[in-house]
């Protein structure tokens, strides 16, 4: 199942797996990009459900802004090799 969501996700992978193997990784740099990609869902989730009512359709530009960082830390924290983490985190 792994095998296919990252063929799935391979165009957003490929991008943040390139570059030298990482020097040093830490298990705990995947969880907090995980936890990141979590409260930036929820974020966005706020943002949307406080906003809905407005008739100003403004507040739907910050939803899909979160919802793509939270998809990318998701992506990336789920699926990525200690390379792809590495390279959102730095390699410091």
């Amino acid at each position: 199942m792994k095998q296919v969501l990252r063929k799935l996700c391979s165009p957003i992978l490929n991008i943040f797996e390139k570059g030298p193997e990482p020097e040093i990784y830490k298990s705990l740099n995947r969880k907090i990009l995980i936890i990141i990609g979590i409260m930036f869902s929820g974020l966005a989730t706020a943002v949307l459900l406080s906003s809905s009512k407005s008739d100003d359709y403004g507040y739907l530009i910050p939803c899909v802004v979160f919802y793509c960082l939270a998809f990318v830390c998701l992506i990336i924290g789920l699926l990525g090799d200690k390379r792809a983490v590495m390279n959102i985190w730095g390699n410091k």
